[in-house]
């Protein structure tokens, strides 16, 4: 089993800046791929960036290429995702995620794909 809790939304003006981390506990965190979601209201959740287990390889949603970093501390069970020059379009609520598999060389962006989720945090660009 894989908990997960995510913390660092909250509001900010666009052009701003935020740090989503995402806290891990359970069984073998370090070796999963990650990744990070989001969804607004009335749309669907979609992968706004996603990493291996290693961290060498990551995806990004052409939406927040250039503008979200992903990465992960394994000595701290933990991913972050750096938001820059946000805009009023990236507010949504914010999930990560772990697909339960071991040393994939491959990153994961379909929602179906993972298998654990944390609870959300919500990010809220203002115009």
């Amino acid at each position: 089993q894989v908990q997960l809790v995510e913390s660092g939304g909250g509001l900010v003006q666009a052009g701003g800046s935020l740090r989503l981390s995402c806290a891990a506990s359970g069984r073998a965190f370090s070796r999963k791929p990650m990744g990070w979601f989001r969804q607004a209201p009335g749309k669907e959740r979609e992968c706004v960036a996603a990493i291996t287990w290693s961290g060498s390889n990551t995806y990004y949603a052409d939406s927040v290429k250039g503008r979200f970093t992903i990465s992960r501390d394994s000595a701290k069970n933990t991913v972050y995702l750096q938001m820059n020059s946000l805009k009023p379009e990236d507010t949504a609520v914010y999930y990560c995620a772990a697909k339960e598999i071991f040393y994939s060389g491959t990153y994961y962006t379909g929602r179906d794909e993972y298998d654990y989720w944390g609870q959300g945090t919500q990010v809220t660009v203002s115009s």
